[in-house]
């Protein structure tokens, strides 16, 4: 009879720093792997529309590595066939290795009722045509967005194209300002990867497996959330999976982790950046609330009056916690913070190197306070934003 492996015991501490360090916030970074280290060490970075500073797949690296350059991130996602975009956690930017695992995705679209879109006949067939002759194009090139009466909505030609890549027979290769540039898988993915030959077992087993490598601890429902599993599809897999069970002090639920990230003692430089809303560290709010007592909201879509922290109110991480937030915005050469939140007195120096280190990676020679939600600790803030600026 096997003896059942013991649980590992993690303090609420310990779990932090696991999972700092396996998001790539604690220790010195792996600059030689650079952008391209981070995707796969992450195995998912977010896009999304909102650019305030810059988009957010900039952002998650920057946060990592510090000042990247903005054109050096878009090359390493998009040269050599290094990268595709697919829905994971949401619409993202995922290793081309891992191109295989996601077929249990592909079958699931391809399996299910089709969206409310109108799709004329011959539609689908007459892209893949023009694809196959003309790619790589984007929907424009293709067919473009139709003006109805009052809103932009989906000509045929892009409703075609878009299902094409949830079945895997078109790829996105490249974002060309913001479009996705379309290509034929055939031609896109190489092709010792080129298949769906992996049956959902093994496609759900390795996604479980990266995420909680990628969280370095987690509940059932933060390795569910991380490629947007269900929860009977992480239960059906995770004991085979490689992940180990552990316990953590304070969480009220079961939790896995990744069991080389028990091995040793997390140590090392601790990261201080402002984060992207769309990071993978803070990408599920109550986990995020778990791990760092932090509440975190995305106010982008909330009106106006009704905003709290802000329009892209940017979490700050120093010293392994999150100490406070910034609404940043650029004018010129100056980055304005147009609303800031402090934990406290101790939040002033990280928030402000956080600040100007941002603004030094967009190009911003100035920073310039507006709003604080504790007013007596302004002054200390732009006492100390004017020392790291001289």
């Amino acid at each position: 009879m096997t003896t059942p492996r013991p649980l590992a015991e993690l303090s609420a501490a310990e779990a932090r720093r696991i999972v700092l360090r396996a998001q790539g916030f604690l220790g010195s970074p792996d600059r030689r792997a650079g952008v391209r280290g981070v995707l796969r060490h992450l195995g998912a970075v977010q896009l999304d529309t909102i650019s305030v500073l810059a988009r957010s797949h900039e952002l998650v690296p920057y946060a990592r590595l510090g000042a990247v350059g903005r054109k050096t991130v878009e090359q390493a996602y998009w040269t050599d066939t290094h990268a595709f975009e697919y829905w994971s956690h949401a619409a993202c930017i995922l290793p081309i290795e891992e191109w295989p695992h996601f077929a249990f995705r592909r079958r699931t679209y391809r399996n299910r009722p089709h969206w409310g879109h109108d799709l004329p006949d011959g539609t689908y067939e007459q892209v893949v045509k023009q694809l196959r002759a003309e790619g790589p194009l984007t929907a424009t090139e293709l067919g473009g967005a139709k003006r109805t009466s009052e809103w932009w909505d989906w000509s045929g030609a892009k409703v075609a194209v878009e299902r094409a890549l949830m079945y895997g027979e078109v790829v996105c290769v490249e974002r060309r300002g913001w479009k996705r540039l379309y290509d034929l898988a055939e031609r896109a993915i190489p092709p010792h990867l080129l298949h769906d030959d992996l049956d959902d077992t093994e496609c759900l087993r390795r996604l479980v497996r990266l995420a909680g490598e990628a969280l370095g601890v987690g509940t059932r429902a933060d390795i569910a959330d991380y490629h947007r599993l269900k929860g009977e599809q992480v239960d059906a897999v995770i004991a085979d999976s490689g992940l180990v069970p552990v316990t953590v002090a304070g969480w009220a639920k079961p939790a896995w982790a990744d069991p080389a990230a028990l091995e040793t003692t997390p140590r090392g430089r601790h990261r201080t950046t402002l984060l992207s809303p769309f990071d993978s560290l803070i990408w599920e709010r109550a986990r995020t609330e778990r791990i760092f007592g932090f509440t975190h909201r995305l106010e982008a879509y909330v009106p106006k009056p009704k905003r709290i922290h802000g329009y892209f109110a940017m979490p700050v991480l120093s010293g392994g916690a999150l100490i406070g937030r910034v609404d940043p915005a650029r004018e010129g050469s100056t980055l304005v913070a147009r609303q800031t939140t402090l934990d406290g007195p101790k939040a002033v120096p990280g928030v402000a190197r956080a600040l100007v280190e941002a603004a030094s990676w967009v190009n911003c020679t100035d920073v310039r306070v507006e709003r604080v939600d504790a007013p007596e600790l302004r002054d200390a803030l732009t006492a100390e934003l004017a020392r790291l600026l001289a």
